[in-house]
């Protein structure tokens, strides 16, 4: 029986997380810095972030996050595309994910060395967005909330959101990457099956 990548990728993530905890200089190898990437050619930066996290917290709630929805889409994907096909692309929403969610970051600080970002959240977006998507009628549940709320209203209020979170631009949470990640999510699907898309605005309207 094959491993499924969720758990591949949530192991790898989680133990080279936690070897950053402890380990500064690695952490100084891997986040994501846009004036690195500029001015020294590392351009490895624009994925290695999604790799470590800024703190136990952080790693477990982008992990818990990647393992419920993640999971979903990757048997969704297997299931519809076929095993092979649908590991490649759950792969390819991941990656992608993560690396435009760096896009917007890297525009902005490309000239500032100070700056810096980790966390596979945009990455995480990437998934979360493509798994409403592909499944516009499946139901969340989120802490405090006792109600299930439909993929299909979850996800415009999530952008809103995320959005507002942005153009306020307080605090260390990146916005811009979970915004990044989820654009990317929706467009790989898009490009997957644009019926996919339209079948989620038929729920909306």
């Amino acid at each position: 029986m094959s491993i499924p990548l969720l758990w591949i990728i949530i192991g790898i993530t989680v133990l080279i997380s936690y070897n950053t905890f402890n380990d500064p200089n690695l952490f100084d190898k891997l986040h994501f810095s846009a004036y690195r990437i500029k001015h020294n050619k590392e351009y490895y930066r624009f994925l290695s972030n999604v790799l470590i996290h800024a703190d136990p917290t952080h790693l477990f709630f982008n992990m818990m996050s990647l393992f419920f929805l993640g999971g979903s889409l990757e048997k969704m994907l297997t299931y519809d595309l076929g095993i092979q096909m649908g590991t490649i692309h759950f792969l390819g929403i991941y990656i992608t994910g993560g690396f435009v969610a760096n896009l917007y970051a890297f525009s902005r600080h490309a000239d500032n060395p100070e700056y810096r970002s980790v966390g596979a959240s945009g990455a995480v977006s990437a998934v979360i967005f493509a798994a409403l998507l592909w499944y516009p009628e499946m139901e969340l549940y989120l802490m405090f909330i006792p109600i299930p709320i439909p993929a299909y209203i979850f996800g415009p209020l999530f952008l809103a959101f995320e959005y507002f979170g942005f153009k306020r631009g307080r605090g260390n949470i990146a916005h811009d990457a979970h915004i990044g990640g989820a654009l990317m999510g929706i467009v790989y699907v898009l490009i997957l099956n644009i019926d996919k898309g339209k079948e989620f605005l038929s729920y909306i309207f």
